[in-house]
């Protein structure tokens, strides 16, 4: 039986989302930081650690919030929580843009793999439109475009890997470029039995944070009558994306900034597949066939946004102290007129 909040008051229900958010928000700051000492001691890099193990962990709440709102028969609960997830995460590497005061950040954190992760992001969003216009067709209830988006994302993976090892080019080294390095001590502070296992329990709880925040969006929205896309793209969404928002501005400040944006880029390719979980996990047909104008008004938008940043990534605007880059600033104002037109 799923958690049932409809027969919560409303003080309780508001009481039952502020707690997920907090508790979303410190795992969050958990799963930062041991993240970055991960990419030290494997010698992975933050670029790669950041893309799938910081982005995919980040990812856990919004994964759970997606499947668990297919399963229990709100399809555009899950599709508006997985795209518009991508399309607020994107905004949040601004806003981290802006903490980082030195210079641009997409300047100081210059990486082949973000680059190659963002073209990986373009070509997984692009596919969905794809999805969505060819024949509303399951196999054994699964369309065939949830088997091909899985297939994409590891061929990309892989080909982001080749691109790390084999380096035919990289970015230029300026006195702004932050280098990926490993910390002075390694972060041998602590044992790898505590690393990994606070790691460990603080993905825990943010998939269960997820769940909670999806019968939360439920509840919402038999008690306003809110339609599922709105209490998913806006407020299920919002609060699945506060790990990367937290984890990204933690790593900022940490002077993470190769893990901060790969973090993002690769986390939100990685929620490409949040369709593909939420497809089985719907049992009335082709999911990719239950978007609406507004879901797809959303992944055109963070096509676009994925867009600049790429962009962004390779102009490597210097932005003088204070300032935020070009790519940040559109990307803002982007967010925000979407917000505005689908109020």
């Amino acid at each position: 039986m799923p958690f049932d909040l409809t027969l919560w008051g409303m003080p309780a229900l508001v009481a039952a989302f502020a707690g997920a958010a907090l508790l979303i928000s410190v795992a969050g700051v958990t799963v930062a930081s041991r993240a970055d000492v991960i990419a030290d001691r494997t010698g992975l890099g933050e670029a790669i650690v950041g893309a799938l193990i910081l982005g995919g962990s980040t990812s856990l709440a919004g994964l759970v919030a997606s499947v668990t709102a297919a399963w229990q028969g709100h399809p555009s609960l899950a599709i508006s929580n997985a795209i518009g997830g991508i399309a607020i995460q994107t905004a949040f590497l601004a806003v981290a843009d802006v903490t980082y005061r030195r210079a641009n950040l997409e300047h100081a954190a210059a990486s082949t793999t973000n680059l190659s992760f963002s073209a990986l992001l373009i070509a997984l969003l692009s596919l969905l439109l794809v999805a969505t216009f060819g024949p509303d067709v399951t196999l054994l209830g699964v369309h065939p475009a949830s088997v091909v988006l899985a297939v994409a994302y590891v061929a990309g993976l892989r080909l982001v890997g080749r691109v790390r090892r084999e380096r035919m080019w990289s970015p230029r080294m300026t006195n702004l470029t932050v280098r990926d390095e490993p910390a002075a001590d390694g972060g041998r502070a602590h044992s790898s039995a505590w690393i990994y296992g606070t790691f460990a329990l603080a993905v825990a709880a943010l998939a269960a944070a997820g769940y909670l925040v999806t019968q939360f969006g439920i509840a919402v929205a038999d008690r306003t009558g809110l339609d599922d896309t709105a209490v998913g793209g806006l407020l299920v969404a919002t609060v699945t994306s506060l790990p990367e928002l937290v984890t990204t501005v933690t790593a900022v400040r940490r002077g993470a900034l190769t893990l901060a944006v790969g973090g993002i880029i690769g986390g939100n390719a990685f929620d490409t597949l949040f369709l593909a979980t939420s497809d089985v996990a719907y049992r009335s047909g082709s999911l990719y066939h239950r978007f609406n104008q507004q879901d797809l008004f959303v992944v055109a938008l963070t096509i676009l946004m994925t867009a600049v940043l790429l962009l962004g990534l390779l102009r490597r605007e210097r932005a003088g102290v204070g300032r935020i880059g070009f790519e940040s600033a559109f990307i803002l104002v982007l967010y925000v007129g979407a917000v505005l037109v689908m109020l």
